[in-house]
C-alpha cells in the first residue's frame, strides 16, 4: 500500500525567514530594537561631546573670551568713530563759516557777533588755521579729509604757494578719488599761476584720462584748452574744442566748446 502523500511541512529555516504574520516579507529589526539602537547612538554621541568639551574647556573659554573682546572692540570703535565724526562736522562747519564770512567793505550784512575781515587774504588765513585744526585732529573722518583740501585752497588765497602745494599734493594722493581730483584741479591752477604750465598740462591730462564726479572729462579738457589758448597755441585749443563739441554736443562742456570755437574762428573786429 502506498502512503498518502500530503503537503510537505515547511522547513525550520523557512519558518525563521518568514515568521507568521509577515506573509513573505524579509525579517526586519522590530521598532523597540531600532529605538534602542538610536538611543545608544545618541547617548554615545552626547557622551563624546561632553568629554570633548570637558577636555577642551580651557580652549573654549579662551576662544569665547577672544570673540567677546573682538565684538566689544568693534562696538566701541563704531561709537568712538561716530562721536569723532560728529565733532569733526561741527568743527568743519565753524571753519566754513569763517571762510564764507563777508568782507568788511562788502555790501552784504554781517550777523551780529561774527568776526569780519578787511581782505580776502586775511579771511583765508583765519579760515586756514581752523581747517588745519580739523584736518590734524579728525584726519580719519570725511570732514577731516575735506578740511585738508580747503586748507590747501586757503593757503593759495593767503599767498602761501609752497604750503598750498604741499597740502594739496597730500590730498591728491589720498584714496578718495573725488577729493583727490579736486586737489589736482586746484594744483593745476596753482601751477598756471606760478608759471609752471607743463606741470599743469600733465595734471589736466591725468584728470581727463580718469574723470570723476567732481572733475568730469569736459571740465578738465576745457581748462587744458584755455591753458593752450593763453600760451598762444590756438591750434591745440581749437582741436580740443572741436572734439568736445562732437562728443558732448548737448552737454555743458560741448556747448561751451562750441561757443569758444565761434569766438576763435570769428574774432571781433577791431574798433575804429
Amino acid at each position: 500500500m502506498h502512503r498518502k502523500t500530503g503537503a510537505r511541512p515547511a522547513s525550520s529555516s523557512a519558518r525563521e525567514r518568514n515568521p507568521p504574520g509577515h506573509k513573505g516579507r524579509p525579517e526586519t529589526v522590530d521598532q523597540k530594537t531600532r529605538a534602542a539602537l538610536k538611543k545608544d547612538k545618541f547617548v554615545t554621541t552626547t557622551t563624546h561631546g561632553v568629554e570633548w568639551a570637558r577636555e577642551n574647556r580651557q580652549s573654549l573659554i579662551v576662544n569665547g573670551g577672544i570673540l567677546l573682546a573682538v565684538i566689544l572692540i568693534a562696538i566701541i570703535s563704531v561709537v568712538v568713530y561716530n562721536a569723532r565724526s560728529e565733532a569733526a562736522s561741527v568743527a568743519f562747519g565753524a571753519a566754513m563759516q569763517a571762510y564764507q564770512t563777508p568782507l568788511a567793505q562788502s555790501a552784504e550784512p554781517v550777523p551780529p557777533g561774527m568776526a569780519t575781515y578787511s581782505t580776502a587774504a586775511e579771511r583765508a588765513k583765519a579760515a586756514n588755521a581752523l581747517f588745519l585744526a580739523v584736518a590734524d585732529k579728525y584726519g580719519m573722518t570725511p570732514d577731516g579729509r575735506t578740511a585738508r583740501y580747503f586748507a590747501g585752497l586757503t593757503y593759495i588765497e593767503a599767498g602761501q604757494s609752497q604750503q598750498a602745494e604741499a597740502t594739496l599734493k597730500k590730498v591728491a594722493s589720498g584714496w578718495n578719488g573725488n577729493l583727490a581730483a579736486l586737489a589736482k584741479f586746484a594744483l593745476a591752477q596753482l601751477y598756471r599761476n606760478t608759471g609752471r604750465d607743463p606741470q599743469a598740462i600733465d595734471l589736466y591730462n591725468q584728470l581727463s584720462s580718469r574723470p570723476t564726479t567732481t572733475v568730469p572729462y569736459g571740465l578738465a579738457q576745457l581748462q587744458l584748452a584755455d591753458l593752450y589758448q593763453s600760451e598762444g597755441n590756438a591750434d591745440a585749443a581749437r582741436k580740443i574744442y572741436a572734439s568736445l563739441k562732437d562728443k558732448d554736443a548737448k552737454g555743458a562742456a560741448g556747448i561751451t566748446a562750441a561757443e569758444k570755437l565761434n569766438t576763435t574762428s570769428n574774432p571781433a573786429l577791431p574798433q575804429q
